[in-house]
């Protein structure tokens, strides 16, 4: 009779352990995607928790990795600590040139945009852009680090280097108009977009400049390190989303304000990387602009 006590006391203790086994395999069986984040855009994670919550449902487990800034995701690639980053073009591009990366997916906006340009911003009644780094002698220029339609196109500029101009870094292009408009500065350079969801805020500004070449907008990279199986699957349940009537896609589609997701490769992105390299970027790892 205690023997048979005793294995009622074990049994369950048993039992316990074989569920808690059970869920170890079940979380082995799930992919980790680690996907890297800025300072800068971590507040950006609330956007993706649907499609955390859609990959997981796919048998992904998303993790969110914080990075300090762009040059220190761009040493996790480099060391295998995260398998993606949704960015914009300037640092898809900086991490193409560096060959920690490959683009994959970028999303198409509810408005039907995918790619964006630079336009130039300034008070009604200045001279009209002429393509020149001469434009900027003696001007303060508003745009936001890193980025193709920002100080990238900035330092793009022939000639710019050879002008006694001033760069101020905004935190981003909302931001530089923003700023403009209160006297910060003579020019900024911002997205298009941007600027056509705020121009009727400010009367006083206008285009007067704009370079029509794309940049692919929010592009999903792969570190070129990650495990093409992975990817694979990754790719296969976002792109998956396009065809799913489900409120857990739509969910997805809510958050990030798009309609569709669209293939992306480096072939999209031979504008941006003219930008990069007339900038001055390389494959060190620092910024070089």
């Amino acid at each position: 009779m205690q023997g048979f006590k005793g294995m009622r006391r074990v049994g369950p203790v048993l039992a316990a352990i074989a569920v808690l086994l059970m869920l170890g395999s079940t979380a082995a069986w799930a992919d980790t995607f680690r996907i890297a984040l800025t300072q800068a855009s971590s507040g950006a994670a609330k956007k993706y928790r649907p499609l955390e919550a859609y990959l997981k449902s796919k048998g992904i487990d998303v993790r969110f990795v914080a990075a300090r800034d762009y040059p220190d995701a761009a040493r996790m690639f480099a060391e295998g600590q995260v398998e993606g980053m949704f960015c914009g073009s300037g640092v898809a591009g900086s991490m193409i040139i560096k060959e920690l990366a490959t683009p994959l997916l970028r999303p198409v906006s509810q408005a039907g945009h995918s790619t964006y340009w630079a336009v130039v911003i300034a008070p009604r009644g200045t001279a009209a852009f002429d393509g020149s780094g001469e434009f900027f002698r003696g001007k303060k220029v508003l745009a936001a680090r890193l980025a193709s339609s920002g100080e990238i196109f900035y330092r793009a500029v022939p000639g710019i280097g050879d002008v006694d101009s001033t760069y101020l870094p905004a935190a981003n292009h909302g931001a530089a108009i923003d700023a403009l408009a209160k006297g910060a500065a003579d020019l900024a350079i911002v997205k298009v977009w941007v600027w056509e969801a705020m121009k009727e805020k400010y009367p006083q500004l206008e285009l007067v400049g704009q370079d029509r070449g794309e940049n692919p907008d929010g592009t999903l990279i792969i570190a070129n390190q990650a495990d093409s199986a992975l990817v694979a699957k990754v790719g296969s349940a976002i792109f998956g989303i396009n065809e799913d009537s489900s409120a857990a896609a739509e969910a997805v589609r809510d958050a990030m304000k798009l309609r569709v997701f669209t293939k992306t490769t480096v072939k999209d992105f031979e504008h941006t990387l003219g930008l990069l390299q007339r900038a001055g970027v390389d494959k060190s790892f620092n910024f070089t602009f």
